[in-house]
Formats: C-alpha cells, sequence, structure tokens
C-alpha cells in the first residue's frame, strides 16, 4: 500500500473513532497517517539515491 493510500485509511479512521468516540480507533488512524507519511519520505529519499547513483554511472560510462 502507498504512503498516500495509509494516510487517507489514517484520515478515514481518525474520523471514524471522532464520531463515535472511540479513541482507540482515532488512535490507530493516526499511527496509520503517519505510518504513510513516513513510507513517502522512505520513498523520497530512494528515489534521490538511486538518482544518484544513476549519475555516478553516467560519469563513470
Amino acid at each position: 500500500m502507498s504512503g498516500e493510500a495509509d494516510q487517507a485509511k489514517g484520515r478515514i479512521k481518525q474520523a471514524a473513532g471522532d464520531l463515535t468516540g472511540n479513541d482507540d480507533l482515532e488512535r490507530e488512524g493516526e499511527a496509520d497517517e503517519t505510518a504513510g507519511k513516513l513510507k513517502d519520505k522512505v520513498d523520497d529519499v530512494k528515489d534521490k539515491v538511486n538518482d544518484g547513483i544513476d549519475k555516478l554511472k553516467e560519469k563513470t560510462s
């Protein structure tokens, strides 16, 4: 599941938890949203590293 999907799922859980008064569901939603944001950050770093590797390969070719 992508980071954006996790964030959306988290926001939905938070809203559902808020509407129903379910604090556990609301906290679970917050955790899902945070995990999604982290996943996006990791993917960004991974892309930058791969771009750097590609540039080095081009220079040494």
